[in-house]
């Protein structure tokens, strides 16, 4: 740490309250640069941090965590406030197997007040502490930083009406990189914005404060003099929805100006009511290849420094060929549309965007509203494909119910990232969507383990619509499996006598894994490939079992609610008693953030930890 001469001094925010405003500065600048130096070897969210620097050192300066509770929604802009926490050993196994989160995490820190890995949460967080708050007589501060998108989503506009209402002192932190709530129109609106967020306004507006609360009457003269300026700026520019909502409203600020933010932000703490701190930031800040290119770097993995490019060349993905292939279905059939919710990139769908921009539709953070809206183009004869990334759909579970099964849409769901995602995890595996989309009625529940099978079930679909479908797919790309089995629901890929292994998806390598050993000790396998998840009781699956009287069902999901229950419940209505019948899966648990590899091997459904699973029992007998 010798390269950051003020940052490797700084073990917990009160180090921070020390800095004068000289060397808090400073400290951005190394703030920026370990940033830039750490994550281009481990990969993680990068863009959205070097924004938030001057915001994240400010709020550590004017407020006392734990005491004061801190909310980051969207979590991932949480590295400033967990290098600042004491935790800047942690950054060398950032998101890594036993390491430390990319996401605040309560159990990880007593500084992380919330866990935080899906946006728009950190109102209805923040509402409920302050609440708490005042049921408990106690007098601390709660701010949220909310932004990166996060103020799309619907959840966070319930709870600003509520919270604005209730009159709980909290602080909302809008930190605007990219977007504005409304735009301001007409050229005195636009100079009287300018006029608002000079450094030079907001100082004279703390020397005019200062001045007045030498004498008794100055909070009353101050208080006079802002209902006054806040009847002339609404008469010109509008109220925001903020002050609609029953928010102060003081913005927008500049976010990259350490002193202003400061200065906005003890104002704030002073006023013992609903505020919204406007503040506009450059996301990437300081690093010329992340501000010339926020999307991409996001999130990255391992990059080169000096150029920003990546370690490892890309490779093609499952989401990269679902846009692919979409796009050139698109050609011919001018009723397919695509939606996403805020992940045109990480969905693949940039080229469908760029071909056909009319029928792309990036609705926001708001799942919600984007499967509904998928119901209302599909009943209005359009064919919408809908990606959205598993463990963020969970959010559309009822209107996946209400709003498209009931009345049988064709609707095609493209669940990006089923099954385990990796780095970012607990709050990102996507352990859930068979559990959740095999409850649903009518819908068809495909899983393709390859480019082929995915571009096969995409056509089949988008041609031959006959109600809704959801295609899940995993993170990455293929593996050794590249064949396309799609022509029938259920496939067997391996013949064998001894034991039967049921899967589906990207785990049909792990399971020629296993079977590969275990041929070299002599146990014969069968694999039943499932490609229509809904098709488990079919007489391929059945006559495998009767066959080997041995079988295993291997998933990368949980436990509960797993389509190995219901398979085994198929095996007892079919009055099939196989001698051994056991779940391999991830259990009923949250998984840690690691290489997916190293997820497998934890829950025991790689192939080698599944062959010798198998060993041992069918040498029990």
């Amino acid at each position: 740490m010798d390269a950051y001469p003020l940052l490797s001094h700084i073990s917990f925010p009160h180090d921070v309250k020390k800095l004068s405003d000289e060397q808090l500065l400073s400290l951005c600048a190394e703030i920026r640069l370990f940033l830039i130096s750490s994550l281009s070897k481990t990969g993680g969210h990068l863009a959205s941090n070097l924004g938030i620097v001057e915001i994240a050192t400010a709020i550590e300066s004017v407020f006392s965590s734990p005491d004061d509770k801190i909310i980051y929604d969207v979590g991932h802009q949480c590295y400033v406030h967990k290098l600042l926490t004491g935790r800047q050993d942690g950054f060398a196994q950032l998101r890594q197997f036993g390491g430390m989160s990319g996401f605040p995490r309560p159990d990880e820190s007593p500084y992380d007040a919330f866990i935080g890995g899906h946006a728009s949460m950190s109102i209805s967080a923040a509402l409920g502490m302050a609440r708490a708050r005042t049921l408990k007589h106690e007098e601390n501060h709660v701010i949220c930083v909310i932004g990166d998108g996060a103020l799309t989503g619907g959840m966070a506009y319930e709870a600003l009406n509520d919270a604005g209402q209730s009159g709980e002192p909290i602080i909302v932190i809008f930190n605007d990189n990219e977007m504005s709530i409304s735009h301001n129109v007409g050229a005195l609106s636009t100079r009287l914005s300018k006029i608002r967020i000079r450094p030079q306004y907001i100082r004279l507006k703390g020397r005019v404060k200062k001045t007045f609360r030498r004498f008794s009457w100055g909070e009353k003269a101050i208080a006079q003099l802002s209902a006054f300026k806040r009847r002339i700026r609404t008469s010109i520019l509008k109220e925001t929805i903020f002050e609609l909502m029953g928010f102060n409203y003081w913005g927008p600020a500049d976010g990259n100006d350490l002193k202003t933010v400061k200065y906005l932000l003890s104002e704030a703490k002073k006023l013992n009511a609903p505020v919204v701190l406007h503040f506009k930031t450059t996301k990437g800040k300081g690093y010329k290849p992340s501000e010339d290119n926020p999307g991409y770097f996001h999130g990255v993995s391992a990059f080169h420094v000096d150029t920003g490019m990546p370690m490892k060349n890309p490779s093609r993905t499952f989401s990269s060929v679902c846009g692919g292939v979409l796009t050139e279905l698109a050609e011919e059939n001018q009723a397919i549309c695509a939606v996403t919710a805020a992940m045109k990139s990480g969905t693949g769908l940039s080229c469908f965007a760029q071909e056909y921009p009319k029928r792309f539709f990036d609705v926001g953070i708001a799942e919600e509203h984007a499967v509904t809206m998928c119901g209302g183009l599909a009943a209005a004869g359009m064919q919408p494909v809908c990606a959205i990334y598993s463990t963020f759909l969970q959010r559309a579970y009822d209107q996946m119910i209400h709003d498209v099964a009931i009345s049988r849409l064709p609707v095609t769901l493209c669940v990006d990232r089923a099954g385990l995602v990796g780095e970012d995890g607990e709050t990102h595996q996507g352990m859930f969507d068979v559990p959740y989309l095999m409850t649903i009625p009518y819908f068809k529940v495909y899983s393709p383990s390859s480019f082929a099978e995915e571009k096969h079930i995409l056509t089949e679909v988008t041609k031959h619509p006959q109600g809704p479908a959801a295609i899940r797919y995993p993170r990455g790309g293929e593996q050794k499996f590249t064949a396309d089995t799609f022509d029938a629901p259920v496939s067997v890929i391996k013949a064998g006598r001894d034991f039967t292994i049921i899967t589906y998806g990207i785990m049909v390598n792990e399971a020629l894994a296993a079977a590969e050993l275990l041929e070299a000790d002599g146990i014969s396998t069968e694999i039943v490939k499932l490609n229509c998840l809904n098709r488990f009781d079919d007489d391929a699956v059945l006559t495998s079992v009767k066959k080997t009287k041995h079988v295993v069902i291997l998933e990368d999901c949980c436990d509960q609610g797993c389509l190995g229950e219901k398979i085994e419940a198929a095996f007892t209505e079919a009055k099939i008693m196989p001698e051994y019948s056991a779940r391999y899966n991830c259990g009923n648990r949250f998984l840690p953030a690691g290489k997916i590899s190293e997820l497998y091997q934890l829950c025991g459904i790689d192939g080698k930890s599944a062959a010798k699973r198998i060993q041992e029992a069918y040498k029990r007998g």
